[in-house]
């Protein structure tokens, strides 16, 4: 694990990641290893990562996606059907701890590219493997986007248990993409973290149904988690129609009395006395089958003051409460900015943008934007060069 040019100090400095990988799910994954220190080299076909398409960007092929998903990376164009430029490839994974796509592993491994192949080239690569499905089930090679894995795992059925409303839909994010990049990230440090201890490699399959499906369950499996089911699947808090943001005279507020001693408090303020005592309210568990009801009396509290006067009732009275931001507000957030959550940089091609930096601290191996969002094959010279290729070879692997 060589060292890298620049100023990465992250805990990943000196790991070297080959990234064929595009959208969403893979790149949010590698972005992080970059965050972290890593040199990430990109290989984009000849038109790119599709990403850099959506949006309105000053600069053709720099959408606001790719920016948001491509920081601290290195771009190289490869066409790979060109035999000079998968020799390229093959080269540049020699030296590479980490290999990481999401390309279909039928494709891959007609180019050469599988994992025993990847392997033969590189015996202790770590071979990571973003997929829709895992390959050992019956949805094995099938395509998966984040809308057919919100179906797929029963994530979109649960807006239609809260509202009623028998459609199943999905939720306006890419979450199940974003849900495996995390499992993605964690999964690559692993395999280099036993790398490191004991100098081999490994295949790792980071598969998004399986991966969403897991996240999604872990609280919605519920009472079917017993054999046999003692009660509901999908729990009961989180899909209760009344769990929503509280009307105020002058917005919304989110309040969560989750202690006994909080639902006392709330209830205070509305006249309410001795609220624990109410046999629908005097336990943990009626509490709970009976949170809705509780719901609907808070908020017919909520409505008799500003947003501003709850938030400063709540706070000195150590309640979870927070103002509800529409997404425009979020920009301008006190404690967003305190933190520069928000970061104004001057991209080299598109000028200024905003920067959503790395939000976890580290005290002694800090993530970092080292570098904005590559264009298009921008650092096909410095790579290929790197590797020993002549600007003549380099031009012919690039079909010029």
């Amino acid at each position: 694990m060589e060292g890298i040019s620049g100023s990465a100090k992250g805990a990943l400095n000196g790991v070297k990641v080959v990234d064929l990988s595009t959208v969403v799910f893979g790149p949010y994954g590698s972005q992080i290893l970059g965050d972290l220190g890593a040199e990430v080299i990109k290989v984009e076909g000849g038109r790119g990562d599709n990403m850099r398409l959506p949006g309105n960007s000053p600069v053709p092929g720099m959408g606001p996606l790719y920016l948001a998903l491509n920081r601290n990376k290195k771009s190289i164009t490869l066409e790979l059907k060109r035999p000079s430029a998968l020799a390229a490839m093959k080269k540049l994974i020699e030296g590479a701890d980490v290999f990481y796509t999401n390309v279909r592993m039928a494709g891959l491994e007609r180019l050469g590219l599988g994992y025993e192949q990847v392997k033969a080239i590189n015996p202790g690569v770590v071979y990571v493997h973003c997929t829709g499905f895992g390959t050992e089930g019956a949805y094995g090679g099938k395509l998966a986007y984040d809308d057919v894995v919100q179906a797929a795992s029963g994530f979109s059925d649960l807006l239609p248990r809260v509202d009623g409303n028998d459609a199943p839909r999905y939720v306006p994010s890419l979450i199940a993409d974003k849900t495996a990049g995390l499992h993605a990230a964690y999964a690559t440090m692993a395999g280099l973290f036993h790398k490191q201890r004991t100098g081999e490699g490994q295949f790792i399959e980071v598969p998004m149904f399986e991966t969403f499906t897991s996240f999604h369950m872990i609280e919605n499996l519920y009472d079917h988690s017993f054999v046999p089911p003692r009660g509901n699947i999908a729990y009961d808090r989180s899909i209760d129609p009344n769990r929503r943001p509280f009307k105020t005279l002058d917005g919304y507020i989110s309040i969560v009395p989750y202690a006994p001693e909080h639902w006392q408090i709330i209830m205070d303020f509305g006249g309410i006395d001795n609220i624990l005592e109410d046999e629908r309210f005097n336990s943990f568990e009626k509490r709970t089958k009976n949170t809705g009801i509780l719901y609907g009396m808070v908020e017919d509290i909520t409505k008799t003051k500003t947003t501003d006067e709850w938030v400063e009732l709540m706070d000195e009275a150590g309640l979870p409460c927070m103002r509800v931001n529409r997404m425009e507000e979020v920009l301008d957030d006190k404690h967003l900015q305190e933190v520069s959550f928000f970061q104004k940089r001057n991209h080299p091609v598109i000028g200024e943008y905003l920067n959503i930096r790395h939000p976890v601290k580290f005290s002694v191996t800090p993530a970092s934007t080292r570098n904005d969002a590559p264009s298009l094959g921008e650092h096909n010279e410095e790579i290929l060069g790197g590797l020993g290729y002549s600007h003549e070879e380099i031009s012919e692997i690039q079909g010029k």
